[in-house]
């Protein structure tokens, strides 16, 4: 990016610091408290020691492979990300996207309440010329598409011929629920979307009727933006690149969930493995400490040992695992970017604020000003 380019100061960075509540978020101490409860359900009537000697007992290239293929989808995710910023900016290239996604899935594996998806957005606009509110926009649909995808493959898995009869319907019953929801909620992001300006009308009215005038102009800019963000719902050639995308990123997931089966002597059709990678991801949607340990592991350990019949300990032995397998690379990747961005410790952990100041302030004043070493 020349300086011609580059674009005004972002306005909160200025003010890192100013207002910053002390102490946890509620979220991130009702997450931490729920991690815990779930980590003692997993290891409730399970030997420490013995599920210890199977990790280390484990098949290390197979599981070496595993770590490596559950890395990929963050460069593959990277690449779906340009088409979803494609309507916003069309010159967002690849490296500074993947170097944002892995900073986003670090600073969820270090830091509470999820701050990572502001810190991925906020990194974002410290690269490309894209404003803030746009960024996190395009991150909202980003989760919209994950979200169809893993509850359809969830679907597909329940609906599979040989599926075990074991949870099945409950499952099943679980999911309709959530794709009813989903339905509602992407339907109402495209009607957004596609009339921004009646949109925009609306959500006016509403803010005229509960917010201060002083916030009601900056409310409607940030709708606005953040309509921007999403406005790839407008392509239907991008929609579908997207879901294509999508599709890719959670078959690699089920692929890198099959081969770990077979690090840890699971024996258990791809399927299965959809199926997991699937109630996983579902689970660690909610709230939870830093890196999802306790709801990975529950959910992992809930279906193997309820619906495929594994054994409790190599359950658990391959949950946690796996999940270390997938948490150290992405950790260190981010880390490595976060140092060679030069971007200080204290922009992610308070990004959250950031981007929040941001989209308040609306407008062109969430541009960033300088670019950092490039990724």
């Amino acid at each position: 990016m020349t300086t011609e380019e580059q674009a005004p100061e972002v306005t909160a960075k200025g003010q890192l610091g100013a207002g910053r509540r002390p102490g946890l978020p509620w979220k991130g101490l009702a997450g931490i408290a729920l991690s815990v409860l779930l980590l003692w359900f997993v290891f409730r009537d399970v030997h420490v020691a013995e599920v210890v000697g199977q990790i280390r007992g484990a098949h290390m290239p197979l599981l070496a492979l595993s770590a490596f293929l559950i890395t990929v989808p963050f460069a593959l995710r990277a690449l779906r990300w340009g088409a979803i910023l494609r309507p916003v900016y069309a010159g967002t290239r690849f490296r500074p996207r993947f170097a944002c996604t892995c900073i986003g899935f670090m600073a969820n594996n270090l830091l509470p309440a999820r701050v990572g998806e502001f810190a991925r957005a906020y990194a974002l606009t410290r690269l490309e010329p894209v404003r803030l509110s746009e960024s996190f926009g395009s991150l909202v649909v980003e989760r919209m598409f994950d979200a169809i995808m893993v509850i359809g493959l969830l679907l597909v898995a329940l609906a599979w011929p040989g599926f075990p009869d074991a949870g099945g319907r409950g499952y099943a019953s679980i999911a309709l629920f959530l794709a009813m929801i989903l339905a509602v909620g992407f339907a109402l992001l495209l009607f957004l979307v596609s009339r921004p300006e009646r949109a925009t009308r609306i959500i006016e009215r509403i803010a005229a009727r509960t917010l201060p005038k002083r916030l009601r102009r900056r409310v409607a800019d940030a709708a606005v933006a953040f309509l921007m963000g999403a406005a790839v719902i407008r392509d239907a050639r991008l929609v579908v690149q997207t879901l294509l995308w999508s599709a890719t990123v959670w078959l690699t997931a089920g692929l890198a969930t099959w081969v770990g089966f077979f690090a840890f002597d699971i024996d258990a059709p791809f399927i299965a493995a959809v199926f997991l990678q699937s109630i996983i991801a579902l689970a660690v949607s909610l709230p939870s400490a830093p890196g999802f340990f306790g709801l990975f592991e529950a959910a992992a350990r809930v279906g193997l040992v309820d619906v495929w019949g594994i054994e409790a300990s190599q359950a658990v032995a391959f949950a946690l695992g796996f999940h270390l397998a997938g948490y150290f690379p992405v950790t260190f990747i981010g880390l490595y970017y976060v140092w060679r961005l030069d971007f200080s410790w204290r922009e992610v952990e308070q990004s959250e604020e950031i981007v929040e100041t941001a989209v308040e302030v609306g407008g062109d004043a969430d541009r960033p000003a300088a670019e950092p070493p490039s990724p």
